[in-house]
């Protein structure tokens, strides 16, 4: 744990560290997620795997520090500029804060991409029963690593999968990071071909295993006219 002097500089040391190979996390509500989206755009950008906790709260501004809200689904969505994918895990019981924790690194580091996890207040500050797995039970997946010699290492060059081997730093490793559009090198391109591969590749290895990535679960609708669909504290009242 390590306890930054702002959200900026939070998310900036979630990305330092992920860079250097550790799995890491931030947490933040309300006027704090915005704090953070230049710096999510970073890792977005240059593919960081790390996990965004938004505790989200009524706004605007300092809004209404312990009052819950679900008006973040947008800035989610959207909140860094420019064109991006991102997934959104979003609990509605506090046991699947813990299970969506798990999914949400796992996510991160398949995809090579931030993850967030958006509760809300109600959630974030509720008490019930918790199922803590034995870690043996618990699916963890890491980072794909170079299996090439330093001297070849493109960081940026996907696999078939579209996602790029990931080197950690101090591994031998050296490579460029840039918050500019880059080639396959890491640095950056102007070249309007390499741009729009590029911005293809971070759509398309989220787009293309959607099927992967979405959890739902449906109740009532065999005969249903009408569908009533919900997240977070929300979804317990929905479901009943």
């Amino acid at each position: 744990f390590i306890q930054m002097e702002d959200e900026i500089a939070s998310m900036a040391a979630v990305i330092g560290a992920s860079i250097a190979g550790l799995k890491s996390l931030t947490a933040t509500s309300g006027p704090g997620m915005c704090l953070k989206q230049e710096n999510l755009g970073f890792a977005i950008i240059n593919e960081i795997p790390c996990v965004v906790v938004n505790a989200q709260r009524g706004g605007p501004s300092t809004g209404l520090p312990t009052k819950p809200s679900q008006g973040d689904m947008m800035q989610a969505r959207w909140g860094t500029h420019g064109d991006h994918p991102i997934i959104a895990l979003a609990p509605s019981t506090v046991n699947e804060i813990l299970t969506l924790t798990i999914k949400a690194f796992n996510f991160s580091e398949k995809y090579r991409t931030p993850v967030i996890l958006l509760l809300d207040e109600v959630i974030a500050h509720m008490r019930e029963k918790v199922e803590i797995p034995v870690p043996e039970d618990i699916e963890v997946i890491n980072r794909k690593k170079p299996t090439v010699p330093p001297e070849e290492y493109l960081p940026f060059k996907p696999d078939e999968d579209g996602v790029p081997p990931m080197a950690n730093f101090g591994e031998g490793y050296r490579y460029h990071i840039t918050g500019l559009v880059h080639n396959y090198k890491g640095l950056p391109t102007s070249n309007s071909q390499e741009i729009d591969a590029f911005i293809r590749r971070l759509h398309n290895k989220i787009q293309k295993n959607i099927k992967d990535i979405i959890i739902n679960e449906k109740y009532f609708l065999d005969d249903a006219k009408i569908a009533l669909i919900a997240y977070g504290s929300v979804a317990r009242a929905a479901e009943r």
